[in-house]
């Protein structure tokens, strides 16, 4: 985009002096300013006039060659923050949509009861937990383990990262978490420790009974509670999504504080993500975040065909019946009865004509998170050529920013996450942990729209309704996705069932008037 510079016009006081002779009569004087109305006058007004607007405006210019670098950053800053205070265009109708109002409620996290004091270290009741999965996978089990500890009255070391065997990232919670601010924050309601005592090195390890799905409070106290004590420490793994989504109003309230205040990132993961935030927020302008499930390992989990040819298809079927194990759910249903379902993620393909259904400009910038596509460039082409300012974190960083980073997928992943939350617009091809935790985090802290894809309908537009034309299809994607859902808190009591990480109004978040629970 071309410089500019801005150069004002003197205001000096012109004189007339100069330009006139003292006559030698009365007659020659009048004569004299005949000749000054009729000669001077016809280019004095229109140049008084164009000095006039130049007093009142700025006349923009290239910007010289030679112009001082100090000079074009700072106009470049000015520049932004008169686009940022602009705001979107005003004849957009996606981003008048996308900035229209959010839900009227606000975090509210304080204890509906008397609160308990947490355990004291002396207690001696230690509880260690291993976490495992993806980053999101750990943060799921991280908040669990927190409410575990709660509900145990337990003191809990800080969460041991189990090494992945897909991504084999080393990373430990303080590699990625601020954990004096997790300590901080959880300080009124669980103790946190680095490590085990001296006096616990030696102690008998008591590894916990398998939790249930949907392990309720009582459960976990009759099962768990006897394994604590001062010659013991109870040890907890293998409970991803075990503990049950509908626990007491202050458990579900801890499971946001850990969630969204708790789990705050390192200063400089989250100093990285903010500087591609500057660079999506170029010139002031909006931005939305996509996150694609695109990978290779993603279609061979969901039983799905990627969209990319018989060859691709064939690939992904041989892998899949080498690990049947990673097909865990309808295993009976085929690739098409999956897709015909809404089962499977959208494609590059897809998304574009999503996105295009729904208005976005051809010129909107999009951050899209993941990993590397099953089929490289060729499975970003529809999207890139509908949409080309496409941007993930390797387009936007500068050369060798993320070098030291490269073979952390965690780091890479809450990267991604920061982008993603802070973005206008939020859109998940699939669902999964982040889409989740994204969708309630951009709830809890107001950050724009989020668009949940109807894909079961998209199927019916895209592949088996073919009497529709294009506007047709535009106009349906538009008023199922975009008419504004109520967002009144009477109506949000019917979620009080569902996952509060995804969904946390009412427990988590009240009206401005006030908290009902």
């Amino acid at each position: 985009m071309q410089s500019h510079t801005y150069i004002s016009i003197s205001q000096k006081n012109l004189s007339l002096k100069p330009l006139l002779r003292s006559p030698r009569s009365p007659a020659a004087l009048r004569r004299h300013h005949l000749l000054l109305s009729s000669h001077y006058l016809r280019w004095l007004i229109p140049f008084l006039l164009f000095w006039a607007l130049l007093t009142i405006s700025q006349l923009r210019l290239p910007l010289p060659i030679s112009c001082s670098p100090h000079l074009n950053l700072h106009l470049h800053h000015v520049s932004l923050s008169l686009r940022a205070r602009r705001g979107p265009p005003p004849s957009a109708e996606f981003w008048k949509w996308a900035h229209s109002d959010s839900p009227r409620v606000v975090p509210c996290l304080h204890s509906s009861e008397p609160r308990r004091r947490p355990p004291v270290v002396s207690s001696g009741k230690y509880m260690v937990v291993v976490v495992s999965g993806g980053l999101n996978q750990q943060r799921n089990q991280i908040i669990d383990a927190v409410v575990v500890a709660r509900i145990l009255e337990a003191v809990l070391v800080l969460p041991v990262f189990q090494v992945n065997q897909v991504w084999g990232d080393e990373s430990e919670f303080g590699d990625i978490f601020d954990v004096e601010h997790f300590k901080k924050t959880l300080k009124d309601e669980v103790v946190v420790v680095s490590s085990l005592p001296a006096t616990h090195l030696r102690a008998r390890r008591v590894k916990a009974p398998p939790m249930p799905f949907n392990a309720e409070e009582e459960w976990i106290r009759g099962n768990y509670s006897t394994k604590l004590g001062r010659e013991t420490i109870l040890v907890l793994r293998a409970f991803d999504s075990r503990l049950a989504k509908n626990l007491s109003v202050d458990l579900q309230k801890l499971r946001c504080k850990v969630a969204f205040e708790a789990l705050r990132f390192k200063p400089w993961i989250k100093a990285m993500a903010d500087k591609f935030i500057e660079r999506m927020e170029e010139e002031g302008q909006p931005f939305m975040a996509l996150h694609l499930r695109l990978e290779k390992d993603v279609w061979v989990r969901t039983g799905c065909h990627s969209g990319l040819g018989l060859q691709a298809d064939l690939i992904i079927q041989e892998e899949r019946s080498s690990k049947p194990q990673l097909l865990t759910s309808r295993t009976k249903l085929t690739p098409q009865q999956r897709y015909l379902a809404g089962l499977c993620p959208l494609n590059a393909h897809e998304i574009s004509r999503l996105l295009r259904g729904l208005g976005a400009p051809k010129n909107v910038r999009i951050y899209w998170a993941g990993g590397e596509p099953f089929g490289g460039e060729k499975a970003l082409e529809p999207l890139k050529t509908q949409y080309p300012s496409l941007f993930n974190k390797w387009d936007l960083a500068q050369p060798g920013e993320l070098d030291g980073i490269r073979n952390k997928p965690s780091i890479m992943a809450a990267l991604d996450y920061i982008v993603c939350l802070k973005s206008d617009v939020f859109l998940a091809s699939h669902g999964g942990n982040m889409a989740r935790s994204l969708q309630g985090h951009r709830t809890f802290i107001g950050s724009g729209k989020q668009i949940k894809p109807k894909k079961k309908l998209l199927v019916q537009l895209f592949q088996i309704n073919k009497t529709l034309t294009e506007t047709e299809i535009g106009n349906k994607i538009k008023k199922t996705h975009m008419h504004r859902e109520s967002m009144d808190l009477s109506v949000m009591e019917a979620q009080t069932k569902r996952d509060v990480i995804a969904f946390p109004v009412p427990y988590c978040m009240c009206s401005k008037g006030g908290n009902r629970y």
